[in-house]
């Protein structure tokens, strides 16, 4: 499956840049004044304001979750980036080729990069960067679980570095392409997690310049910043001066914030506030599902009561989650049948799997010999109360999610389900995970492409790595559906991996493993900015392009 090799982008659109930019501002003035504020002007500050939970480590190697992807776009660039249609793009690798058997795989980087400390971007750097991601001391799951086949990197010279793979892995350029994987100076990485954490440093537009826990992250412009994203739109460093990153947990304080003029972009908007800016008015909406799985919960087929599939499609056709994803989510949601998102090309969606059918749900129970009743109209099995505990993370639910498990909940327990929710902190949530203490759980997982499958539903799945989080919630042990999954990963014909993956989702939506919801929600609200725009790898918002004004 040989890739052709693509140019370099040429170094001397920073000079360019540079002439355009002081002819822009010649143009406009520099600094700008009231009269010029809603005309897009150069420099400034841009403040942006989330509601995701604030990272305990500004290195996404370190963990990888959302949040840290969120961030470190702004200062981490990955090896490979891609479009809409997912083709996968040159970025840091300016080519590679593959061998027959997908078990070598050869990069081409570009050459005379250096990340913002000064060490010099190289195939020892990739080396260095793959290593970290590997080493169980980095405490790394969703960058581990990536690079899980990649055995080793030989530095072939400075500008060829080759992957030698465990096993075929046809997912490996979009793993490549994800934050979690992205590329950081080894001189940083040596400073030890702790400072690391504090200030990674990478080869992007922006650089960490202070980190005040629980208020803000400060990143100023590399000023040597030359782009590489393949997708800017214009050559040269970032427009804005910095950005100031603030967290801000309630929804209705960051609308404000925005509404005010306070902050220039807001993320994890109340539906009615995207109902609002898409009525009409100064504010924008920007919509940017994340690829990978759909938002959907996942029960535990691990231990009662949902070890029995039977328990497991009574709940399924009980909870009835329509009526509320339609008045909770003002039009912003749609309803999903898929494990995977609706931007994957591959997403298989069963509909009628997911019927509301009450009676059959009682059916079920009944033949499950979930046949008593206690005091408090709960069924009961050998004195065992009908118990489904529910860790919900406030942090990564917005509060119409959270409404929506509340309707699930009273649904569940019309046919005898006690659905226990914990509204808990993510620390927490994940500490209920990692001790099994949970039997339905909601739990996004971003992963560029279909292959995020074998992620959350392969056997290897739930062994935890070694951050200590394991992504097949669901704790799906199913031989047929690992054989799939890894043939899938094996084969590099693109419509036989299409036809094994569809197999696989089938596979997932017939054992009641899951209740698919909707796309895992990813919007953004902007007001006085214009430029804003979001990676087609794992729809993370870029301030490359970004001029305040609008």
């Amino acid at each position: 499956m040989p890739h052709a090799l693509r140019p370099t982008r040429a170094r001397t659109g920073a000079a360019l840049a540079a002439v355009a930019a002081l002819a822009l501002a010649a143009c406009t003035g520099s600094g700008g004044d009231a009269d010029d504020a809603a005309t897009p002007r150069d420099g400034g500050t841009l403040v942006y304001a989330t509601g995701d939970a604030e990272p305990t480590c500004l290195d996404p190697h370190v963990g990888g979750n959302y949040p840290q992807a969120l961030i470190s776009t702004q200062y981490l660039e990955p090896l490979v980036g891609r479009d809409a249609d997912g083709t996968v793009l040159p970025w840091l690798a300016s080519g590679w080729t593959v061998s027959d058997d997908l078990l070598t795989w050869d990069f081409t980087l570009v050459d005379d990069v250096t990340f913002t400390d000064g060490t010099p971007f190289d195939a020892a750097a990739v080396k260095a960067n793959i290593e970290h991601l590997q080493d169980p001391d980095t405490g790394s799951s969703t960058g581990y679980l990536a690079v899980q086949k990649v055995e080793s990197v030989e530095v072939v010279d400075a500008t060829h570095a080759r992957f030698h793979l465990t096993e075929p892995d046809s997912a490996l350029l979009e793993s490549l392409s994800q934050q979690w994987t992205a590329m950081e100076s080894p001189a940083g990485i040596e400073r030890g997690t702790d400072e690391n954490c504090a200030a990674p440093v990478g080869t992007g537009p922006f650089v960490v310049d202070e980190w005040v826990p629980q208020q803000q992250v400060t990143l100023v412009r590399n000023d040597e910043y030359v782009p590489l994203d393949p997708q800017a739109e214009h050559d040269g460093p970032a427009y804005l001066d910095e950005i100031v990153w603030r967290f801000i947990p309630d929804a209705a304080t960051r609308y404000a914030a925005l509404r005010s003029g306070e902050v220039q972009v807001v993320d994890n908007p109340q539906p009615d506030a995207i109902a609002q800016a898409e009525a009409g008015g100064d504010i924008t909406h920007v919509d940017a599902p994340r690829p990978g799985s759909s938002n959907r919960i996942e029960l535990n087929s691990a231990q009662p009561p949902f070890d029995d599939v039977r328990v497991r499609e009574a709940f399924v056709r009980a909870a009835d989650p329509d009526p509320g994803i339609e008045t909770l989510f003002a039009g912003t949601a749609t309803r999903s049948y898929s494990p995977l998102s609706s931007v994957e090309p591959t997403a298989y969606s069963d509909e009628d799997l997911f019927t509301t059918d009450i009676d059959r749900a009682e059916q079920l129970l009944d033949e499950a010999g979930w046949t008593g009743t206690d005091d408090e109209g709960y069924r009961t099995k050998d004195g065992q109360r009908l118990t489904v505990r529910f860790p919900v993370s406030t942090n990564q639910s917005v509060a119409a999610e959270q409404s929506l498990f509340e309707q699930i909940q009273a649904n569940a327990k019309a046919v005898g389900f006690e659905v226990v929710l914990t509204p808990s902190d993510l620390s927490a949530w994940y500490a209920a995970l990692g001790a099994n203490e949970y039997e339905a759980v909601s739990a996004p997982y971003t992963k560029v492409g279909p292959d995020v499958l074998r992620i959350l539903y392969h056997s290897d799945g739930t062994v935890p790595a070694p951050s200590g989080y394991f992504a097949n919630h669901a704790q799906v042990k199913d031989p047929e559906l690992d054989d799939l999954l890894d043939r899938a990963s094996a084969t590099a014909d693109d419509a036989e991996r299409a036809d094994l993956y569809e197999r696989a989702q089938q596979v997932v939506l017939e054992g009641y493993s899951i209740l698919p919801l909707y796309d895992q929600q990813n919007h953004f609200l902007t007001r006085g900015v214009s430029g804003m725009r979001t990676l087609d790898t794992v729809s993370t918002p870029t301030f490359l392009d970004a001029r305040l004004g609008s």
